[in-house]
């Protein structure tokens, strides 16, 4: 696996799919991510980065964190212009929507827009007719399992897992029969929801490779336990077997966001238990597996937790009571990457992170993250700091969807006038020059040594806190930031290609004819 550091300098743009102007409310997988691609192509760019793409839950915020699926694609990322191409919806129903804001997801809306439309589809789909239908569904192991879930999530009014009839909690084989016995008909309209997902994610590969742009994905290293996962898979995690809930739970210690935590919920994955251990690496290396069919490159969010992991009791209310447990380690990866050979692989690395952390990142080659809102704290040996990277193996950024963007850090109270002098001066600017605060960090972050830069579509825009994607810690109103088509404009792209170009990463930009020492 070539490391950043062994490439080309390179950057790309992180803006999540659903974030895209579309006629439909949201973004999705067909013209309008073709559209951004392009976009990406005319700035110059090689990535485009996003969040996680499966299913989500109005229960959760419709948080892409916490998915009910760690293999399958969210529906609402499903393009109604392709399913019309594909004779499965009319003009007439796809262009019968409400009125959907430009400006944000309004999944109130959205959720049941899709779902009217996906269940026209499918009844007008003719699996007979499509030559790849049954290839997928034979060739897919986790694709039952998630359907049947589904369908039960439908039969028993959404109710978490564990408080299904106790035979189906238990997911027994006996009663799996009989649920595809009698549900057979809802069962196969979620097989056809990730037929399609898969198919139009093809083409948006194929698309994006035409371009020259790699597709940069997020593997969060947790699942929630309202899951098919978790409901499937009950041995590999620190389950109560006669609750069926959560014995501990994840999350991390105060730290920037949080003078409490965070208290994530999910459940642990039992790595402690040797009679899990074959178990967890079967679940592992497909999850890895079908993450690797849809990205080029993917970020492990939370990479830390391999190493050690904040497992909180599950009756406390934050996550102050919690303790460091150890991970898997690096015995882990190497048994992943014996199986489907190197991944590349980007390690999210903040928070409190250790030598061990550090040492298990660098042993595998995995580049970390820089993050520059986090480097103007006046210490002139923050690890944060352009002049400070100790390698080129890293990916920086001006700030990533946990943070503010970069004009709403520097307007808020977290930076003081002092600061706001200083960050100017790290960029050659003055306090006083008019200039976007967004560029300024831009350019740290496009010039430093970095072997990647990535700039969230909101800093290279130039928004607010009002366009802010998440706040770490808040359970409602985030994940809803749209980008409308009017801001995506030929002098936008035109800025950020000079300055991509400037510091060497262009995707044009040539090694021949330098001198070689």
């Amino acid at each position: 696996m070539k490391t950043i550091s062994a490439q080309q300098r390179t950057s790309g743009l992180l803006a999540h799919i659903t974030s895209l102007p579309s006629p439909f409310g949201i973004g999705d997988i067909g013209p309008s991510s073709y559209a951004f691609l392009q976009f990406l192509s005319d700035c110059g760019q090689t990535y485009w980065q996003f969040l996680p793409v499966g299913p989500t839950s109005p229960v959760f915020d419709n948080s892409p964190y916490m998915s009910t699926s760690a293999f399958a694609g969210s529906p609402l990322l499903l393009s109604p212009e392709l399913l019309h191409q594909h004779n499965l919806v009319s003009r007439r129903l796809m262009d019968d929507h409400p009125d959907f804001s430009p400006y944000t997801t309004e999944f109130k809306k959205v959720i049941p827009f899709k779902r009217a439309l996906l269940q026209e589809a499918y009844r007008n789909f003719s699996a007979a007719k499509e030559r790849d239908y049954e290839q997928f569904v034979n060739q897919t192991p986790w694709l039952d399992e998630y359907a049947i879930y589904m369908t039960l999530k439908e039969k028993y009014s959404h109710g978490s897992w564990n408080t299904w009839p106790a035979d189906i909690a238990a997911h027994s084989p006996g009663a799996l029969a009989r649920v595809k016995r009698q549900e057979q008909e809802t069962i196969d309209y979620y097989r056809f929801e990730q037929f399609e997902f898969f198919r139009q994610w093809t083409s948006l590969r194929a698309h994006a490779r035409e371009r020259g742009i790699r597709l940069f994905g997020d593997l969060p290293i947790y699942v929630g336990f309202d899951s098919a996962d978790v409901w499937a898979n009950q041995k590999i995690f620190t389950l109560d077997r006669t609750s069926l809930l959560p014995a501990r739970v994840a999350g991390v210690p105060p730290d920037y966001f949080s003078t409490t935590g965070q208290r994530w919920g999910n459940p642990l994955y039992a790595w402690g238990d040797r009679s899990a251990q074959e178990g967890l690496m079967a679940w592992w290396t497909q999850r890895f597996s079908v993450v690797f069919s849809l990205f080029d490159v993917a970020r492990i969010d939370h990479f830390r937790g391999f190493e050690s992991y904040w497992s909180i009791p599950a009756d406390e209310e934050t996550a102050l009571n919690g303790k460091w447990v150890k991970g898997p380690g690096k015995e882990f990866f190497a048994k992943i990457f014996s199986r489907l050979g190197r991944l590349d692989i980007i390690a999210e690395d903040l928070g409190e992170i250790t030598p061990a952390v550090i040492r298990l990142k660098n042993s595998l080659g995995f580049p970390g993250m820089k993050i520059l809102q986090f480097a103007f704290d006046n210490n002139p040996a923050n690890s944060f700091l352009p002049y400070n990277f100790e390698t080129s193996n890293c990916v920086v950024y001006t700030g990533t969807h946990d943070n503010d963007t970069t004009v709403g850090w520097y307007l808020s109270d977290k930076v003081n006038d002092a600061d706001r002098e200083r960050i100017k001066q790290f960029a050659n600017r003055d306090s006083n020059d008019g200039r976007g605060i967004h560029q300024d960090l831009i350019h740290l972050a496009l010039s430093s040594t970095a072997g990647l830069a990535i700039i969230p579509l909101q800093d290279l825009l130039g928004f607010g806190s009002d366009c802010r994607m998440n706040t770490p810690a808040t359970k409602e109103g985030n994940w809803r930031w749209r980008c409308a088509p009017e801001f995506l404009t030929e002098e936008v792209s035109a800025w950020l290609s000079r300055k991509t170009e400037l510091f060497g990463r262009g995707r044009k930009t040539s090694t021949e004819g330098r001198t070689k020492s």
